[in-house]
């Protein structure tokens, strides 16, 4: 019997699996570069290893940390090193207060209500958007075109649904998708078997339903119109790496947030445009059965009493949480905002309005959990999921059971990278590739665009965004500081790479699971037939996702609120 030869896609999936799988656990490796650490500092120390630190003509030489100082250091510090790891206390308290939103049943129904209500879901965003543009807006003539184009989108919104049904289906399926992020990775369990279910019952192919759903859960994983786990968590290890180089640098929650929302629509139309036209013609026709199961029709079948009931709760709860907040910083009296003014300035009315309000921005991650927490119980006192405040605990207690492998995966990382902060290592790194790649002279073009690629690349071999970020941060984000580049605009370059790959990395942890997914439509299917349904998806996010980042760079725009794009280098020496 002849072997079949795999084709060069078959070649280079079963490579990239077998390099994935050759890597030990996350945590394992973050001990092995810890003990590798200690050894180069032994290493490069004896060897006399020394860079001169611009600005200050300061000379850095590496710390031994195989000495008797060094051994103090690290048994010293090991409690420290973990308890004090910025991203640690951030994720905790987000995912306290979303454990609550998730166990009440709220994002469950919010994410069916939106599917099922895909028309009047878009409407109501059309109508909201207009009307915070028009309040915020100062021109005259702006305050009158943003209505007019408002109710022009909403002309355009319900003509499409009568004449392509479909088009709003799908689009609402990838928006979906995105905003599932909010809420960790539920969208992967709930929406992914969702999108090929609503997609079934429009008499058209499930797998093409899901693969809609997994390409803006996974492949638009860092786009969203609200803030999620993943930003407390990559913004606290972008502060530990800032401060390799710069020791009072800290990285805002919302670093990326402006960047982030307005790629929620480029993604969401991009994956809807694929989906049409490429990932449906590929699939053809759907030759299984149209006939839906019992469980299925539960799924997609309309909200019931009760849960409508919770989000009417939940939405009055909604308003009420949000006017509380504008109550902390519209006010000049708020409590949120500075209550003294800088040195040198002699008004607040002096001031940019993200300085002023800068304890409440701080606070992000408190109103995550507030936020969520609140909304999550009267959702759960409405739709009577909650009878107590037991259940209420019952939920955080359930966000915090799928924290154990990070919590041991965050020991080992924290440790890591104090060992390269003590050790000199990170900043000698930073300084001499710095040099390496002014004497290159790439431009800064090019080197985000290379930077967005190696994020993508090192994606399909290692899934976890924390872990990669946790590898790269320290030695990236010290050096592009020296080359003028911002900690957050680093980090926005490697949400960009880190999500568009998602999609067709086998080592990504809801991969095996979107493969049984597949499988229930398609029995033959492997993770070579999810990548080749997912890589249309994961090419043509890069090209477009790459390009919005570079364009949002040229302008100048902030990526987030108090988040600047250019670093200045002189500030290293001080």
């Amino acid at each position: 019997m002849t072997k079949k030869k795999l084709s060069l896609v078959d070649r280079f999936l079963t490579i990239v699996e077998k390099v994935g799988n050759f890597l030990p656990h996350p945590a394992t490796l973050f001990a092995g570069l810890a003990v590798l650490t200690i050894i180069l500092s032994a290493i490069f120390a004896n060897m006399g290893i020394e860079s001169v630190k611009p600005g200050t003509g300061e000379v850095i030489a590496p710390f031994n940390l195989l000495t008797a100082e060094g051994l103090q250091k690290i048994t010293m510090g090991m409690v420290k090193n973990f308890s004090g790891f910025a991203p640690l206390g951030t994720v905790l308290v987000a995912l306290l207060g979303i454990g609550i939103a998730e166990g009440s049943g709220l994002i469950a129904a919010v994410i069916r209500g939106i599917v099922q209500n895909s028309n009047k879901v878009l409407n109501a965003m059309v109508l909201l958007i207009a009307a915070v543009a028009t309040i915020a807006l100062e021109p005259v003539w702006q305050k009158i075109l943003i209505p007019i184009l408002g109710i022009a989108l909403i002309f355009f919104i319900n003509n499409l649904n009568k004449r392509r049904p479909d088009i709003i289906l799908t689009f609402i399926i990838v928006f979906s998708g995105i905003l599932s992020n909010t809420a960790s990775e539920v969208g992967y369990v709930l929406l992914v078997p969702l999108g090929a279910i609503m997609f079934l019952g429009a008499k058209r192919h499930p797998i093409a339903g899901m693969a809609a759903a997994f390409a803006g859960v996974s492949g638009g994983y860092s786009a969203n119109l609200l803030i999620g786990t993943i930003d407390p968590l990559l913004a606290g290890i972008s502060t530990e790496a800032a401060k390799i180089v710069a020791p009072a640098y800290e990285v805002s929650t919302l670093a990326n947030l402006n960047f982030m929302m307005a790629s929620v629509i480029f993604i969401a139309i991009a994956g809807t445009w694929v989906t049409h036209a490429i990932v449906e013609p590929r699939l053809g026709k759907y030759k299984g059965s149209d006939d839906m199961s019992s469980d299925d029709e539960e799924k997609i079948k309309d909200l019931s009493k009760n849960e409508k009931r919770g989000i009417i709760y939940a939405s009055v709860a909604g308003i009420v949480f949000l006017l509380l907040l504008a109550l902390t910083i519209i006010p000049e009296s708020g409590p949120l905002r500075l209550l003294e003014l800088p040195k040198g300035i002699s008004s607040f009315a002096d001031m940019e309005y993200t300085a002023v309000i800068k304890p409440f921005l701080k606070s992000v991650v408190a109103f995550i959990f507030l936020g969520a927490a609140f909304l999550g119980i009267a959702y759960g006192v409405g739709a009577k999921t909650f009878r107590s405040d037991e259940d209420v605990m019952n939920g955080m207690a359930e966000s915090m059971k799928t924290l154990g492998s990070y919590i041991v995966l965050v020991f080992f990382a924290a440790q890591f990278i104090a060992y390269f902060n003590w050790t000199n290592l990170g900043l000698i790194l930073a300084i001499e590739g710095a040099n390496f790649l002014q004497a290159l002279d790439m431009g800064t073009i090019p080197l985000l665009i290379a930077f967005i690629i190696l994020a993508a690349l090192i994606n399909l071999v290692m899934g976890s965004a924390s872990a990669k970020w946790t590898i790269m941060a320290p030695v990236f984000i010290p050096m592009f500081m020296y080359l003028g580049m911002s900690p957050e605009l680093t980090q926005g370059a490697y949400r960009v790479g880190d999500s568009v790959t998602n999609i067709i990395s086998p080592m990504m942890s809801y991969f095996a699971l979107i493969i049984a997914f597949v499988q229930r439509y398609d029995k033959k299917a492997g993770i070579g037939t999810v990548v080749a349904t997912m890589v249309p998806y994961s090419i043509i996010f890069f090209l477009i996702w790459t390009t919005l980042f570079i364009i949002w760079f040229s302008f100048g725009w902030p990526l987030g609120p108090e988040s600047p794009m250019i670093f200045d280098p002189s500030n290293l020496g001080s």
